[in-house]
Order: structure tokens, then C-alpha cells, then sequence
């Protein structure tokens, strides 16, 4: 069955192509590239002859027409963008949108990635992160996004420029403080791959009135999670009582002191067990054995 996929390319280093991602545009009847003389480059680095139409952000509607036709009429389709990922701040939304609800299938071929490359390698937390891409240049908006940045746990990744990372560093600097770590990526995968780590603040000195080139990743560390300020003795002995009341076990009571009010695991113990009768009978060491 005809499918249209995206099909991940090297972010600089050619030997980061897969044998899937080669098989796959190889088999292709059409290729879509956001620039097609880069991507023939490519092509030809691995001895493929393709079709290779363009797909950039100023034609997207009507490659989107010309992609589902293409898979009406039984063709394979790939697309790919000009490094790295297809979608992730490239155009190719509105092509994949339409190709679905069409009823086709998209299928993912994957392989490098920028955002991917710049974030594990950071030394910053990866477990959850937030992607901005690149951000708006000024305006509103521009501040908006620098605020959230700012209030949020997440690590976040943001493309840039290399004319306008020192203003970027500038205005995170301002915004999350210039403790904040960063990690500022460049040229990754290539022969002057960098990746500098430092704090916000030290960052914008090491990079004011540098020549920098290359594609740039920044990954900025999260706000720090403040500890949930504890109740007080009476409210954590009322709350112990209501549950008590209510015939809630001594050991449940422990953990739901601990999990509302963030009390110490012994002093949760203690207090349940005071208010339950003040002895071990009246204590019943809970479902798993732990409080």
C-alpha cells in the first residue's frame, strides 16, 4: 500500500544516514525536499537516483494536494528536510495532516536529530524537556516564551542563529537568572562539533562579541522545584484525626501525611501512632509493609 515517510538525514556527518533511511528514499518514486539541490547532494554522496520535487514552508499547501495525489495513483512517497528530522522547525505538517486524513499511512523513518543530539549530551536533565525551536526574533511573543522558559521545571531546547545567540543568551540570562545552566551546542556531528557548559550568566561573557558560526542548539536548564512548605503541628494532628475518625488504618494515615504534607517519614509514624492509642496494636504496619 502507497504511504508517505519521513525520513531523518545526517545533521552533518554523512555516516549518520541508516541502511533503512538509503532503502527507503532508494525505493521511493518521489522524494520531497525542503531544498533539493542539498538533498541531491546527499543522493548522490549514496548513489540514489530519485525524483526530488520541493517542499518548503512558502508551498506547502499545494505539495500537500500534490503528495496525496501522488499516493492515489499507487506512488511511494518520502520526504525529508534539510538535515536532521523532518517536521521539527521545518515545514511538513500540513503534508502529513493531509495525507492522513486521507486515509494514508506515515511511517517515521528515524535516524539524527539535533534537538535529540544537543539534549543528552548536555548534562542537563532529559526525562522531560520542551522544545521550542526557534524563537520568535522580538515582540511580545518573544518575551511571553522567554517567561515560561523561565518559570518552567522542564529543560527546554531552542534553535538559534549564530548572528543572534548572544542577544538569545542575553535575554535567558535576564529572564531564568544568570545561575541557570546552559548548554550551548554547535555544529553538531561535524569536525568542530562544540558543546560549552556553563551558567547562564558566564555564558553570555563567553560568548559576547565572539564570532560564532554554525547551527546552534541551546538546552537550558529547568527552575529548581521548591520543597512544598510542611503544615503545622496542629493542621498535620487535625488531618491525622479526621482520618482516624473516619477508621483509615494508622499506616495509611502515615502515608497520607506524608504525601499532602511532605512530613518526615518518622515523624508521619510517630504522629499516627500517638493519636491511633500510643502502642504497637494500634498499629497495623500497612498493605505493603512500608509507610
Amino acid at each position: 500500500m502507497p504511504a508517505l515517510y519521513l525520513v531523518s538525514t545526517p545533521i552533518g556527518n554523512l555516516s549518520d544516514m541508516t541502511r533503512r533511511a538509503v532503502d527507503t528514499i532508494r525505493s521511493s518514486d518521489v522524494v520531497f525536499a525542503e531544498d533539493t539541490r542539498r538533498s541531491a547532494v546527499l543522493l548522490r554522496h549514496y548513489g540514489i537516483e530519485a525524483r526530488l520535487i520541493s517542499a518548503h514552508e512558502h508551498n506547502e499547501a499545494a505539495r500537500a494536494a500534490l503528495v496525496v495525489e501522488l499516493l492515489s495513483e499507487g506512488k511511494t512517497v518520502s520526504m525529508v528536510s534539510d538535515a536532521g528530522t523532518p517536521l521539527l522547525s521545518d515545514p511538513g505538517a500540513r503534508v502529513v495532516r493531509s495525507a492522513l486524513e486521507a486515509g494514508y499511512d506515515v511511517i517515521p523513518i528515524p535516524g539524527p536529530s539535533a534537538l535529540l543530539a544537543a539534549l543528552v549530551a548536555s548534562g542537563l536533565p532529559a526525562d522531560r524537556f520542551t522544545f521550542y525551536g526557534f524563537l520568535p526574533r522580538k515582540g511580545g511573543a518573544r518575551d511571553e516564551l522567554l517567561q515560561e522558559i523561565a518559570r518552567s521545571h522542564h529543560t527546554a531546547v531552542i534553535y538559534e542563529s549564530p548572528q543572534r545567540l548572544e542577544g538569545l543568551l542575553q535575554d535567558l540570562a535576564a529572564a531564568a537568572g544568570g545561575e541557570r545552566r546552559v548548554a550551548v551546542a554547535r555544529e553538531l556531528t561535524k569536525m568542530h562539533e562544540e558543546i560549552v557548559r556553563l551558567p547562564l550568566g558566564e555564558a553570555v561573557e563567553a560568548y559576547t562579541d565572539r564570532q560564532v558560526r554554525g547551527e546552534i542548539v541551546l538546552v537550558v536548564e529547568g527552575a529548581p522545584v521548591k520543597a512544598a512548605p510542611q503544615q503545622d503541628d496542629a493542621g498535620a494532628r487535625a488531618m491525622a484525626e479526621a482520618l482516624l475518625a473516619q477508621g483509615v488504618p494508622a499506616s495509611a494515615v502515615a502515608k497520607e501525611l506524608r504525601q499532602r504534607l511532605g512530613m518526615n517519614r518518622n515523624e508521619a509514624y510517630d504522629l499516627a501512632q500517638e493519636l491511633a492509642g500510643g502502642s504497637a496494636r494500634g498499629w497495623d504496619g500497612g498493605e505493603d509493609g512500608e509507610l
